[in-house]
C-alpha cells in the first residue's frame, strides 16, 4: 500500500511568500558571505584562464553539472573560450575533446565526485591544469587541483539540507565572477559581445552600420537645387522614401524636402504648380556619416521627430539614404 504524508499541505498566500523570502535571504546571505571570504586563491584562478593557450573545459555532475553549462556558456560569449564536458561520458570517449593546453575547470560541492576523481589521472597526465570549484577545501579534488577556489556555503536553503540550493547558486555566482573579471581584464568590447550574439538584437545593434542599409547610387531621391516642385514630388514618388535630397552641381547637400514640407507648403497657399523647390524646401537639414553606427540614428530620428535623413561624405555630398523602415529592416529598433 502507498504511503501518504497525514500532513495535509495547504499554505495561505503570507506563508507562500514568507517562504520565498526566508530561501531568497538565506541564498544572498550566502553570496554576501562568499563576497567577504573571498581569498588570493580567486585571482589565481584568474591568472590561470586568462594564460590558458587553449580553451576552459568545465565538467560536473547532477546540479553541479547544470551550474558547468551556464558557466562555460557565459565565459565563451564574453571573451574565454570555454564549452562543457560531461564527466561521466569523459570516461567513455570524451576526454579526446581536452588537449594539453586547455585548463579543466571541476565543479562538485563534496569535492568527492566519482565521476570526476576517475579522470582525474589522465588530465593530469596530460598535464592540464586542474581548477577546482569545491566547498571543501580538504576534499581529494580540491587537494589534487592546481588551484582550488573554496566555494563554502554554510547551510543549504533546503529545509533538510540536502538538497543542492544555496551552493549551487555560490558555484553560479562564483562562475560569473569568473567571467566577468576576465572580460574585464581583456579588454573585452561591446562590439566584442556582438560578435558572439550576431543573432540578438545587441548583435545587430553593434553590428550593423549605416553603410550596410543606406540606399545607394540611383535608389537615392534627389533634384537640382532650382528644380520644380513638381518634379521634386514626383521624385519623392518614385524613390519611396517620403523625402528627396536638394543637391547643388557638385551633388551637395543643400536642403531636403518631405512629405511634411509639402504638407506645410499647403497650409501656407503654396501654389505646388509653380514653386521651386529651394523656396519650400528645409535648409541645413539632419545628416550622418556611412562609418557609424545605425543604431546611433534611433535617438536623433526620435529627438527631432523626423522619419529619415541622407547619409552624406566629408565633402557634404550625398552617399547615401535611409529612413525609420530601414531600421526596423534591420533589426535596430
Amino acid at each position: 500500500m502507498a504511503r501518504h504524508n497525514p500532513l495535509r499541505l495547504d499554505p495561505d498566500r503570507d506563508s507562500l511568500i514568507a517562504l520565498g523570502q526566508r530561501v531568497l535571504a538565506l541564498e544572498a546571505e550566502t553570496l554576501a558571505s562568499l563576497a567577504c571570504d573571498l581569498e588570493t586563491s580567486f585571482a589565481e584562478a584568474c591568472q590561470l584562464l586568462f594564460t590558458c593557450k587553449g580553451r576552459v573545459v568545465v565538467v560536473g555532475m547532477g546540479k553541479s553539472g547544470h551550474i558547468g553549462g551556464k558557466i562555460a556558456a557565459t565565459l565563451a560569449s564574453t571573451g574565454t573560450p570555454a564549452f562543457f564536458v560531461h564527466p561521466g561520458e569523459a570516461s567513455h570517449g570524451d576526454l579526446g575533446m581536452i588537449t594539453p593546453e586547455d585548463v579543466v575547470l571541476a565543479i562538485s560541492h563534496s569535492g568527492e565526485t566519482a565521476e570526476i576523481l576517475t579522470i582525474l589521472p589522465i588530465i593530469k597526465r596530460m598535464g592540464v591544469r586542474l581548477l577546482a570549484l569545491t566547498g571543501a577545501p580538504g576534499s581529494s579534488l580540491a587537494l589534487q587541483a592546481d588551484v582550488h577556489l573554496p566555494v563554502r556555503v554554510a547551510k543549504e536553503a533546503c529545509p533538510l539540507d540536502l538538497a543542492p540550493t544555496a551552493s549551487t547558486t555560490a558555484a553560479l555566482a562564483m562562475g560569473d565572477a569568473l567571467a566577468i573579471a576576465l572580460y574585464e581584464t581583456r579588454g573585452f568590447t561591446p562590439e566584442d559581445f556582438a560578435r558572439s550574439h550576431p543573432g540578438g538584437r545587441l548583435g545587430r545593434r553593434l553590428l550593423v552600420y549605416i553603410a550596410d542599409i543606406m540606399h545607394t547610387g540611383e535608389r537615392i531621391p534627389k533634384v537640382p537645387v532650382r528644380a520644380p516642385l513638381p518634379e521634386a514630388l514626383i521624385e519623392m514618388s518614385s524613390k519611396g522614401l517620403g523625402m528627396t535630397a536638394v543637391v547643388d552641381a557638385e551633388e551637395r547637400l543643400c536642403g531636403i524636402f518631405t512629405d511634411g514640407d509639402l504638407r506645410r507648403a499647403l497650409n501656407r497657399g503654396v501654389d505646388v504648380y509653380k514653386a521651386r523647390i529651394d523656396e519650400v524646401m528645409t535648409r541645413d537639414p539632419k545628416t550622418a556619416s556611412a562609418d557609424h553606427l545605425a543604431a546611433e540614428l534611433v535617438p536623433l530620428l526620435r529627438t527631432h521627430n523626423i522619419s529619415g535623413l541622407f547619409v552624406v561624405d566629408g565633402d557634404h555630398r550625398i552617399v547615401g539614404a535611409l529612413n525609420m523602415h530601414d531600421l526596423l529592416r534591420a533589426g535596430v529598433v
